[in-house]
């Protein structure tokens, strides 16, 4: 349950599994506990966190970091359109850095 001081957000764990960036919630917390996760340039470790439209996360994605801006807050964990529809993307999806330069 959100805390009356916490209208229009949700818990970073739960909108990145509504956003289908994780497959359960039980991953999205371990992606912020390892501190994955970056909402508006700070770090974040707690899943916790109270995350509000217009926020800009930065997170891994595969091979890629994603840099996302929430445009509204899903209401629940629908199809993958519904979810996408949710943010915008912000870059193209920029390559993770690799430890081997390619010639």
């Amino acid at each position: 349950m959100a805390s009356p001081g916490a209208a229009g957000s949700i818990r970073l764990d739960k909108l990145l599994w509504y956003l289908r960036f994780a497959r359960s919630r039980s991953i999205a917390q371990a992606m912020v506990a390892a501190g994955h996760i970056r909402l508006d340039g700070r770090r974040v470790t707690r899943a916790s966190v109270a995350v509000h439209a217009g926020a800009t996360l930065v997170l891994p994605v595969g091979e890629r970091i994603e840099v996302i801006r929430l445009l509204s807050l899903p209401l629940r964990r629908g199809p993958a359109p519904e979810a996408q529809a949710c943010y915008a993307r912000l870059d193209g999806g920029v390559p993770a850095p690799s430890g081997a330069a390619s010639s």
